[in-house]
């Protein structure tokens, strides 16, 4: 049981990553009108804009290494935290991949078979055979996938302009579309999710998303259920020209293993000290 929820921690925090980055419920008083209205943009535009703008960043992002400090809770039934993880890793690009460099544990450096282990992930990806990556780049398309679905997935409102992380922004609240016929691994997931996010006026990058799930979902290979109230909030921040990247992401989860037990999760990603890299290339196959 142990494994089974330390592999589901780190499943439902994919999906909820993918499924409510975009989505969460209105919340908060009421937000001031476009200043504009006879120029504005609609929200439907302002939404594909954004997909386009994110598409954009996600290919700019590979070329960036980054530090990620990801820290793993659990909670007991009152929220208190049972048990904590940390890991710090640098974030590189080898063969195409994101690969993580064991920095820290706990506040210690690695041990010698933690390095072993990274190690030996470092080599698997080095002498990884064609097939292995083509199998790797279609999941990876798979999972970004998603994007395309969005504009058919959801009615989009303007709710106003507001001012987030100091850039005017656009604020968008999505409600799943009435008929919606689910496509790819993430489309069914789309009507448990409502939304708000925040688009910056100028770049139309996410700034701030925040999301809830609204209805229990299934999980993958897992008999167990996603449960309503499980939670997102993701931050961007700009670099480069126009490429906006993650700052910090944080998902609190309920879920039911096999329908008996409960666990709570809380997952905070930190990302910082982002620096243009080139990518190691190694020869495939050997």
């Amino acid at each position: 049981m142990k494994i089974l929820a330390k592999s589901l921690v780190q499943a439902t925090f994919a999906v909820l990553a993918v499924s409510t980055a975009l989505f969460a419920q209105t919340r908060g008083n009421s937000l001031p009108k476009p200043q504009n209205p006879a120029t504005a943009l609609d929200a439907r535009q302002i939404m594909a804009m954004s997909i386009a703008a994110t598409q954009r960043s996600w290919q700019a992002r590979d070329s960036y290494s980054y530090t990620e400090r990801d820290e793993n809770r659990r909670l007991d039934a009152h929220a208190q935290v049972k048990s904590d993880d940390v890991d710090v890793s640098r974030m590189t690009v080898v063969n195409g991949a994101r690969f993580g460099q064991l920095l820290e544990h706990d506040g210690r450096s690695p041990s010698a078979e933690e390095l072993k282990r990274n190690g030996e992930d470092l080599d698997k990806l080095k002498h990884e055979t064609a097939e292995q990556r083509t199998v790797r780049l279609g999941k990876d398309e798979e999972n970004r996938s998603f994007l395309r679905d969005v504009l058919d997935a959801f009615d989009f409102h303007l709710l106003g302009e507001e001012i987030a992380d100091g850039r005017l922004a656009y604020v968008l609240q999505a409600t799943p579309h009435s008929g919606y016929q689910a496509q790819g691994k993430y489309g069914k997931m789309f009507s448990k999710v409502e939304g708000k996010i925040w688009v910056d006026a100028q770049s139309f990058g996410w700034i701030k998303v925040e999301g809830d799930v609204t209805q229990a979902f299934s999980m993958g290979l897992f008999v167990a259920r996603v449960q309503r109230g499980s939670r997102i909030v993701l931050e961007q921040t700009r670099v480069g020209d126009d490429v906006w990247v993650p700052r910090r992401l944080d998902v609190r989860a309920s879920a039911r293993i096999l329908f008996l037990k409960s666990l709570d999760i809380e997952r905070i990603l930190t990302y910082s000290d982002y620096d243009p890299v080139v990518d190691t290339q190694y020869s495939v196959g050997r």
